[in-house]
């Protein structure tokens, strides 16, 4: 063959971390894969690790360069991406061993992953932190939530923490997916005391993790509200938290500028509590 082109040539000047497919079997027998980047030059013995969820939570991580990832081992950290039941790529099957599972064995599965890692020596057990966005972000503060002991430290960007508010808000132009959600999450008006029990915010009162949340005030899809409830229970009980929201975004950072004050606002945080580095 002959190579043809670079799409993203600047990258060529710095020392990229290789990722790697892992897998490992389940609590209850399924086999759950993803990827491992580990930082360069620091080894595979008891590093701190991030464990980077992914949104949807109907899509997945794949192979191949991804900016968060080289972000993480660049600042010194494992980053750990798992495509936990409910991710696409591994047929219907899988999909639907999601089904009314936020915060059930969707969220074991991110245990599990913890577990995997720490015991193939990868991961210091004292210095794991969870971090994602979307879905992603609601796995953030349901680790933090649902197993306190588990992570050192959470990084939620636009995340739901109430899913019977979050599926009551469903934004117009998701209608056609409303069914879904009602499928595979739950139905408000049948399913409201199971969605609350699945609520980050129902466990409000068992976070002791330090949290930073980031959330855009023109989300369409994850409210304001979202945030605001679980910021005013963590508030409420002086748990130590940072809460930055971004008044020209919507889901997600969009603008360069603000992607700037949250990626630095991040590894300062993390690099706080998981001992990393932070640029000045």
């Amino acid at each position: 063959g002959r190579f043809l082109f670079e799409h993203q040539p600047e990258l060529s000047r710095y020392e990229l971390a290789p990722m790697e497919p892992v897998s490992f079997t389940a609590r209850d027998g399924l086999t759950i894969h993803g990827y491992a980047t580990f930082p360069p030059g620091a080894g595979r013995e008891a590093l701190p690790m991030v464990l980077n969820v992914h949104g949807g939570p109907w899509g997945r991580d794949a192979w191949g360069f991804d900016s968060e990832a080289q972000w993480l081992a660049n600042r010194g950290y494992l980053c750990l991406q798992v495509n936990f039941r409910g991710s696409t790529g591994y047929g219907k099957a899988f999909v639907n061993a999601g089904d009314r599972e936020w915060g059930g064995k969707m969220q074991d599965d991110l245990t599990d992953a913890v577990a995997f890692a720490v015991s193939q020596g990868w991961a210091d057990p004292a210095r794991v932190g969870i971090y994602g966005g979307s879905y992603g972000g609601y796995a953030a503060l349901a680790g933090v939530a649902f197993t306190p002991d588990l992570f050192c430290c959470a990084v939620d960007i636009v995340g739901p923490s109430n899913l019977k508010t979050l599926i009551e808000t469903i934004p117009p132009y998701w209608a056609p997916m409303i069914a879904q959600f009602h499928t595979r999450v739950g139905n408000p008006e049948q399913d409201a005391e199971f969605l609350w029990s699945r609520s980050p915010l129902s466990r409000a009162a068992s976070i002791r993790t330090p949290l930073l949340i980031a959330q855009g005030a023109n989300d369409p899809r994850v409210k304001q509200a979202e945030s605001e409830q679980i910021v005013a229970a963590l508030r409420e009980a002086g748990i130590d938290h940072e809460y930055l929201l971004f008044p020209d975004e919507g889901h997600g950072f969009a603008k360069p500028g603000n992607r700037l004050r949250f990626y630095a606002a991040a590894e300062r945080f993390l690099a706080r509590h998981l001992g990393g580095r932070a640029e000045e």
